[in-house]
This record gives C-alpha cells, sequence and structure tokens, in this order.
C-alpha cells in the first residue's frame, strides 16, 4: 500500500479508528498539515488524523506499520526545523485533540499532562497554585508541551532553570510499533536501567509519539526585575554577557537583541518603550528573579556597574509590569518580525558563551564573503545565538546548493568554538545534511541503530536528523 497511500482502505480504517470527524483528506486541511514555521516549505501529506487517546495512535500505528505507511507526528505546527513536515506524504497523526491538564500533584510539585496542552496555557494554570515550569520558548503562547518534548525547548529562563529535560519525569509513549509504554517514574532519581525518558526527549518524533508527560515543577518566584542595556558595540555587547556571569551572577534570562531586528520588530509591536537609535548596536535584556526584592535590586544594580566596563549607554530599569511586559514582547516577536522582512533562513548554533563575540564575528565576516544579510539575536546567557539570514532570491536552504554551502561554512565556525549546530529547534529535514560536521560516522551509525530498534520499519517521521 506504500506506493498507493491516500487509498480508500487507508482512510476507512483511519476512520474506522478515530471517527470521521477526525480524518481529513481535503485540500486546504493537506496544505495547513504539509508546512511549519520553516523557511517556506509544503509537502502536504495524503491525510490528516486526530485521535483523542493513546489507543487510537497505537491502532494507527499498528496498521501503518504493517503496511508501511509513513507517518508524521505533529504538534503545534511552530517548529523551526522541518520536524513536522511529512516530506515522504503518508500520515499526519496531529496531536491537538490530546490537549488536556490530567493533574497536578502539589505535594509532590509534579504535574500530568497531554501533550497538545499549550506551554502557556500549563505554566499560567501551574501560576495559580504558585508553582513555576521554566521552559518558555519564545512560541509558548502556540507551542504544545509535546512539541517541546520532541524538541527539548529551551527559551529565555534556560540560562537559569535549564530546558525541558531538565523537567521530565516521565513519559508515556506509543512505540512505531504500536505498543504503550512508561519510559521511567514520577521519581526524582533513578537509576534504574537505560533513561529511555531522556533519549526521547529531543528525539524530534523519530522514536515514539508521547501521549502523557510527568512534568517536575518549583516554586514559584516572587518578584522579577528586569533591565535593558544598550551598546554601541555588538562584540561588546557579547564580551559583557561572559563578564556578568564570571562576576557570580546568575540572572533568570539574559536576551541578546541586535539593533537590525529591533528595528524591524518596533515597526510591527506598538511600544515606544525601547527608543531605536542609530548610535546603539544592540541590547541586553537581563532579568533577575528570588524572593527577596532588596538582594534583587541590589544585585541589579552591580551588575548595571559592571556593565560600564563594557561601554554600556543609559541602562534601562522597567518601572512595572506594564514595561516588563512590553520589553518581552518586544523580544518574543523578533522572530515572527523579521521573517516577513526577508529573514526566512533561522538557525539556532550554540556556543560555549564566552565565545560569542568570536562567533558573532565570524557571522558578519562570512555575510561580507558570501554576500548575505544577518540579524542576530537570542539567548546569549547559555551561549544559544539565533541568526536569522537574507540572501536576495534565496528563501530556502533546503535543496539549495548555494545556502548550504553558506551553511556548511557557518557551522564549520560553529563547530571550531566548541559548539554545535543547534541548542533548541533540533535537527529536524533542514540540517540532517550538516550533522557529519559535529559527529563521526561511528556517532550517526549509533543513532540509526537506536532508530532502527524502535522503528524497525523507518515509518515514523522518517528521514528526519539523518537518512537510514
Amino acid at each position: 500500500m506504500a506506493a498507493e497511500i491516500a487509498t480508500t482502505e487507508l482512510i476507512n480504517e483511519l476512520q474506522n479508528i478515530c471517527g470521521k470527524a477526525n480524518v481529513f483528506f481535503d485540500e486546504e486541511s493537506l496544505n495547513h498539515y504539509g508546512h511549519d514555521e520553516t523557511e517556506k516549505l509544503l509537502y502536504p501529506p495524503n491525510v490528516v488524523v486526530k485521535p483523542t487517546s493513546a489507543q487510537e495512535i497505537s491502532s494507527i500505528l499498528k496498521y501503518c506499520n504493517e503496511h508501511l505507511i509513513p507517518v508524521t507526528p505533529r504538534g503545534a505546527g511552530t517548529g523551526l526545523s522541518g520536524g513536522a513536515i511529512p516530506q515522504n506524504g503518508g500520515v499526519v497523526i496531529s496531536t491537538e485533540k490530546l490537549n488536556k491538564i490530567l493533574e497536578i500533584d502539589e505535594r509532590n510539585l509534579q504535574v500530568i499532562t497531554e501533550p497538545g496542552v499549550i506551554t502557556e496555557v500549563l505554566q499560567n494554570t501551574v501560576k495559580d497554585k504558585g508553582l513555576f515550569y521554566p521552559p518558555d520558548p519564545a512560541s509558548r503562547g502556540s507551542c504544545f508541551i509535546g512539541g517541546n518534548i520532541a524538541e527539548n525547548s529551551g527559551g529565555p529562563k534556560a540560562v537559569k532553570y535549564g530546558v525541558v529535560k531538565d523537567y521530565v519525569l516521565n513519559l508515556e509513549v506509543v512505540l512505531p510499533t504500536g505498543e504503550i509504554i512508561w519510559t521511567g517514574a514520577n521519581v526524582l532519581k533513578n537509576s534504574t536501567g537505560y533513561n529511555l525518558t531522556q533519549l526521547m526527549v529531543g528525539s524530534e518524533g523519530t522514536l515514539g509519539i508521547v501521549t502523557k508527560i510527568v512534568l517536575k515543577l518549583i516554586p514559584l518566584p516572587k518578584y522579577d526585575l528586569l533591565m535593558l542595556a544598550p551598546f554601541a558595540s555588538l562584540e561588546k555587547a557579547s564580551e559583557a554577557v561572559s563578564a556578568i556571569f564570571r562576576a557570580g551572577f546568575t540572572p533568570s534570562a539574559l536576551e541578546l537583541v541586535e539593533i537590525d531586528a529591533l528595528k524591524i520588530v518596533s515597526q510591527m509591536v506598538d511600544t515606544y518603550v525601547v527608543p531605536v537609535n542609530e548610535n546603539i548596536a544592540a541590547h541586553l535584556l537581563i532579568e533577575v528573579d528570588g524572593n527577596d526584592v532588596n538582594v534583587l535590586m541590589n544585585e541589579m544594580e552591580a551588575i548595571a556597574e559592571l556593565l560600564q566596563q563594557y561601554d554600556v549607554g543609559e541602562v534601562l530599569f522597567a518601572d512595572d509590569a506594564q514595561q516588563k511586559a512590553e520589553l518581552w514582547k518586544l523580544r518574543r516577536a523578533v522572530a515572527e518580525a523579521v521573517k516577513p522582512a526577508g529573514y526566512t533562513i533561522e538557525e539556532d548554533t550554540v556556543v560555549p558563551r564566552a565565545e560569542l563575540p568570536a562567533l558573532i564575528k565570524g557571522v558578519k565576516d562570512l555575510g561580507k564573503q558570501y554576500n548575505f544579510h544577518a540579524v542576530c539575536y537570542g539567548h546569549a546567557g547559555d551561549g544559544n545565538l539565533h541568526i536569522r539570514i537574507k540572501k536576495e532570491g534565496i528563501p530556502n536552504s533546503y535543496g539549495n546548493e548555494e545556502m548550504n554551502t553558506i551553511l556548511r561554512a557557518l557551522f564549520k565556525l560553529v563547530k571550531s568554538l566548541g559548539g554545535t549546530i543547534s541548542g533548541e529547534h533540533g535537527i529536524g529535514l533542514i540540517q540532517k545534511d550538516f550533522m557529519d560536521i559535529v559527529f563521526d560516522e561511528a556517532n550517526l551509525n549509533i543513532m540509526r541503530a537506536i532508530k532502527k530498534a524502535f522503528d524497525p520499519n523507518n515509518i515514523l517521521n522518517a528521514g528526519k536528523i539523518f537518512d537510514l
């Protein structure tokens, strides 16, 4: 059946499993589920199904595995590496109807959730109980927890609190062959066999489909303070990042935004909280949080004093919650704003934070060498720099030889600085051809063997991360 995937038999089988109302094969639906936020790519599937339980997903995968039908799991479709693009056609399994928070265990500081819950909804729900789930990607208002698991997402709070993997305790997973397993236990320590939980986190939907998630929570900090520091030099701004940590401070967020990105996003977001000044090259957005506001105020003043050594301009301290919200709104809107401006190719390279100045200089040098323009922004506190590239006439890197030459040069630079090619977006479809830069063939063969053990017929999100 693999050669004629969209047969009446397949559609009837999916309708029998999930009901006719949850199976879609009209052109509009197929096009909608044929792309995510990666560049300008479109690969429509043959059919979309929206199951409501692990048991339904199990039945779908058993059938597709038996008939060698490609399956692509999908969350909210906010990914930036092509991980949810069904380039082989077949069936898209959307988790959007698995959208319940099942239990908040206040005694043990845990939450059990389905994968289709929006990240910000989960955060706000536990916040109402005085609890905190820190990972907060820029798309938190629309992305799903399940997608965050698949990509091991981070966000601004990662610099202090860690990324998704640091909060996942246990997962219910449907394997490509249809078996339903739990990967671990709802405990803080576990040295019982191989760590299948952490193997699943960041596996980009290639090993199984997560249907329940047990997350660790922490108490919600009572206070947070925020400041914006302008710099006349992009290099000085990036040098200041490492200096803050060397001085003994651990901000809860430390973000860098280059002025070109700020100019673009300021046109989209109606706010005057950040003046766009031609003498400024970049801003650092610095947040501290905790339970003693006096300690935090002293810490902010000390950081501001330290920044004077790096030619900082006039530091803006956010006066109230509204000003803080406007500053964060600007930062979170950058990726959305620069894409329509032609910066359609995004990489999320990561280096040791002290190497940020060298990375930024290297990016600008490559831009001159290969005649492209780039804007830089991102999670400077953990060395994770988002690089948005605009090159006339090239909207996509995928399948473009000229852009692939540019990216290979960029990734070799990253590797030479002790970094790697993705910090939180994943490899997916568009970066798999560069895995040889950071891994030997022995590493890749181990990964292929793991994939084969979970998915012997290679039906689940095949062609992502690497080819078998």
